[in-house]
C-alpha cells in the first residue's frame, strides 16, 4: 500500500539548479556552486546547507544527494571578485519512475551523474516520496529539518527488527524521545508487547493509559526462576566462596526432585510442566521450597562431624533465613506458600492477553541495589526465552533505559550473566522476534559489541569527544557530515540514521502532550531555595515513607492466593473465601487513578486498594482460612 501522499514533480526549470558536477568518485560528488560568480540568489531558501538533500536529474532516474562538506577554496581578495563555491555531496539514493507519477525511493545508485549535469535542491514531493514513502507501516515521530512540513516517519518492523538505539547527554529529551516515539508504535500497533525497564519510576505517567505498572510492591518474580549464577549472586553473593556455591549446587537439584515427589499424586493440571524429575538440574525453572534447601543443610549438618566442614553450611542458612525475612526481598522471597505459577508471570510480564496495556513499565527503584542487576538479568534472560520458545509467535520489544549500568565496556563491572543475556538479545533476538532498544547518556561505557547491533540511531546532543566518536563509528560516510551538528544540536532535535529511516536525518521531534511526559524534570532549585520549608510533620511523613519502603505490600494477600488458585487448576469458584481487598501498608508508590485489568482472574494488582471492611485485623485471618481451604481442596484431590 503506497502513501496517499501524491508528490508534485513539477519542475521549475532550468534557474532552478544551483550548479553543475565537476567531479564523481565512488559514492562522492563535488558541486561548483554557482554562488561564486554572483548566479545564486540571497535567499535562504535557495542555499543549500549542511545536511540538505539535492537533487541530480539523469536520464533515467532522479539522483538524490546529501550536503556533507561546503568551502571556498579560492575566495576573493577584493569585493565584487568571483570566488569559487564547492559542495561536497554523498550519493545516497533516486528516485524512481518520477515521469509516470509513480515515484518509489531506493537507496543506492544506480545511475551514476555525469560531469556537467545540473544540480538542484530536491523539490517538496521528492523530499514526500523519499522520507514519507509507505505510511501504513511507519509512524511519524517528528519533522525534517529541511522542510517543517515533511513529517519525519520511522519504519517499525525496520526499528524493532534489527534494534534501535536513542543516544544524548543528560537533560537534552531521552526520556521524552523514548516515550514519544514508543507512544507512536502503540497508537498504532495496540496489541503491541514492550518491556521497558524504569530505573528512575518516571515512565509510568507517560503510559498511564497503556501501561501495566510493575514495582516492587506488586512484582512476583518468584526465587526459583533465576538461574544458578543468578541465585548464587543473591544468597552467596561472593564468587570466591566456593565451598557455599558447590553445597547450594548439590541442594538445589534435591529440592526440585522432592518439590515434585510431594506433588505426584496431584492431578495433571496441577503438575503442568514437571516432567521428570530425574532430568532437573540447577538451571531448570520449576518451583522448590526454600525450607527444603535448609531442611537438607539441616540433614548434611548433622551428618557431619568435623566443624570446619560445618562452616559453608552455617553460613548460607544465615544467609538465607536474613533474605527470607527481609522485607526488600519480599517480591522474591516474600510467599510462604510455593505454587507452579510461571505461565501467570510471563502473561503478566509480556502481557498475553494484552487486556488492553501493552506495555509493562518494570519500576526498579526500591529493589535492593545488590541484586537490581540479578532482576534484569532475569527479566532480559526471560525475554529471549519467551521469544525463542513461543517461536516468533509473540514478538517482544525490550526497552532498556541507562543501558550502561548492565553492559558496561569495563569487564570487570557489571553482572556476567545480565551481560549474556543483553547480547544475546542483540545477537541473535531478531530471529526469534526479541527486539531490543538501548537508552543511554554514555554510548562510550557501553559495550561496543551491543551498541554496533542496534542498525538504527537517534542521536541527541553531546559534547563529550569520546561519545560522538562512537556515534560517528556507526554511521555510513554519506552522513558522517551530519553528525558535526551533534554539540549543537537544540532541544527535541537529532540526527536519525540506520534501517529505521529513509535516508540520514536531521528531525524535530514532535512535541508531547503534558499528560504523556515521562517525570523527568530537573528540580527547579532557584525556586525552591527562596523559602524555608516550616511544615512540622515533612521529616516524619519522609521517615514513614523511607521506612515503609521495605514493607511488603502484599506478600500473602488475595493476589497470591488467587495466582496460586489458577495455577493448581482450582476454579474462582473455589476460591470465595480469598478477601476482595487486602489491606496495604501507606507507602510511596506509583498508583494510577483507575486499577489496571489483572491477568489473573480474581486478583487484585499493585497499588493500594481500600474497602469499608478492610483492615490489618479484618484481612490477615480472611488469607489464612483462604489457605486453609485451599490445601484441604488439594489434600482431597490428591486423595
Amino acid at each position: 500500500m503506497q502513501s496517499a501522499i501524491t508528490p508534485n514533480f513539477a519542475h521549475e526549470g532550468a534557474d532552478a539548479s544551483i550548479g553543475r558536477i565537476v567531479s564523481v568518485t565512488g559514492s562522492k560528488a563535488i558541486v561548483l556552486l554557482d554562488g561564486g560568480s554572483g548566479k545564486l540568489g540571497s535567499a535562504s531558501d535557495s542555499r543549500p546547507e549542511m545536511g540538505t538533500l539535492l537533487a541530480i536529474d539523469t536520464g533515467r532516474t532522479t539522483v538524490l544527494a546529501i550536503v556533507s562538506a561546503l568551502s571556498v577554496p579560492v575566495p576573493s581578495q577584493r569585493e565584487g571578485e568571483g570566488e569559487v563555491w564547492i559542495a561536497e555531496l554523498g550519493l545516497v539514493g533516486e528516485l524512481a519512475g518520477a515521469q509516470e507519477g509513480t515515484p518509489s525511493f531506493n537507496r543506492g545508485v544506480s545511475a551514476y551523474p555525469a560531469l556537467g549535469d545540473r544540480v538542484r535542491l530536491a523539490q517538496k514531493g521528492e523530499l514526500e516520496a523519499t522520507f514519507c514513502g509507505d505510511t501504513s507501516a511507519a509512524v511519524r515521530v517528528g519533522t525534517i529539518r529541511q522542510d517543517a512540513t515533511i513529517p519525519a516517519m520511522v519504519r517499525v518492523d525496520e526499528l524493532l527488527g534489527k534494534h534501535f538505539a536513542i543516544l544524548g547527554t543528560t537533560g537534552t529529551g531521552k526520556s521524552c524521545t523514548t516515550a514519544l516515539i514508543l507512544r507512536s508504535i502503540v497508537e498504532k500497533n495496540p496489541a503491541a508487547h514492550i518491556v521497558l525497564l524504569d530505573p528512575h519510576n518516571e515512565y509510568a505517567t507517560a503510559f498511564s493509559e497503556w501501561a501495566e505498572v510493575v514495582s516492587p510492591r506488586n512484582m512476583q518474580l518468584p526465587y526459583w526462576l533465576l538461574t544458578f549464577e543468578e541465585i548464587v549472586e543473591v544468597l552467596v553473593g561472593d564468587g570466591d566462596r566456593k565451598a557455599e556455591i558447590e553445597v547450594l549446587q548439590e541442594l538445589i537439584p534435591a529440592a526440585k526432585i522432592r518439590y515434585s515427589n510431594g506433588r505426584a499424586g496431584e492431578p495433571p493440571r496441577a503438575r503442568r510442566g514437571l516432567g521428570d524429575s530425574s532430568r532437573y538440574t540447577v538451571d531448570t525453572p520449576v518451583p522448590y521450597r526454600i525450607s527444603d534447601i535448609v531442611s537438607l543443610i539441616d540433614e548434611r549438618m548433622g551428618k557431619l562431624e568435623n566443624r570446619r566442614d560445618l562452616a559453608p553450611y552455617r553460613a548460607l542458612k544465615n544467609r538465607i533465613e536474613t533474605i527470607s525475612q527481609d522485607g526488600r526481598y519480599a517480591f522474591m522471597f516474600g510467599s510462604r506458600t510455593v505454587y507452579d505459577g510461571m505461565a501467570q508471570v510471563l502473561g503478566r510480564l509480556f502481557r498475553v492477553p494484552v487486556n488492553n496495556k501493552p506495555i509493562t513499565i518494570l519500576e526498579l527503584t526500591g529493589i535492593p541495589s545488590e541484586v537490581v542487576n540479578v532482576v534484569v538479568s532475569v527479566l532480559c534472560r526471560m525475554t529471549f526465552d519467551f521469544a525463542l520458545w513461543s517461536e516468533g509467535q509473540v514478538p517482544v520489544t525490550l526497552v532498556c533505559e541507562e543501558a550502561h549500568r548492565y553492559v558496561p565496556v569495563n569487564a570487570t563491572l557489571g553482572f556476567e550473566p545480565c551481560k549474556r543475556a543483553i547480547a544475546k538479545i542483540a545477537k541473535e533476538g531478531r530471529k526469534y522476534g526479541a527486539s531490543l532498544c538501548i537508552v543511554t547518556q554514555r554510548p562510550a561505557e557501553i559495550d561496543p559489541t551491543i551498541l554496533s547491533q542496534c542498525n538504527t540511531v537517534f542521536a541527541l546532543r553531546m559534547s563529550n569527544d569520546r561519545d560522538q566518536a562512537i556515534v560517528q563509528s556507526a554511521v555510513a560516510d554519506t552522513g558522517a557530515g551530519l553528525l558535526e551538528f551533534l554539540p549543537s544540536l537544540g532541544q527535541r532535535e537529532a540526527i536519525a540514521f540506520g534501517d529505521g529511516m529513509a535516508l540520514p536525518v536531521r528531525i524535530k521531534f514532535d512535541e508531547l502532550p503534558k499528560r504523556a511526559l515521562p517525570r523527568s524534570s530537573t528540580a527547579n532549585f532557584s525556586e525552591k531555595w527562596q523559602s524555608s520549608l516550616n511544615d512540622e510533620g515533612f521529616l516524619d511523613q519522609i521517615v514513614e515513607r523511607w521506612r515503609a519502603s521495605g514493607i511488603p505490600a502484599n506478600s500473602e494477600g488475595g493476589a497470591q492466593l488467587a495466582m496460586m488458585a489458577d495455577a493448581i487448576g482450582l476454579q474462582a469458584a473455589q476460591t470465595e473465601a480469598a478477601p476482595a481487598h487486602s489491606y496495604v501498608p501507606d507507602a510511596p508508590a506509583y498508583r494510577p487513578s483507575s486499577a489496571p485489568p489483572s491477568p489473573y482472574p480474581n486478583a487484585p494488582v499493585g497499588g493500594r486498594q481500600t474497602h469499608p471492611a478492610a483492615s490489618p485485623s479484618a484481612a490477615v485471618p480472611n488469607a489464612v482460612d483462604t489457605l486453609r481451604s485451599l490445601r484441604e481442596r488439594l489434600s482431597r484431590s490428591s486423595n
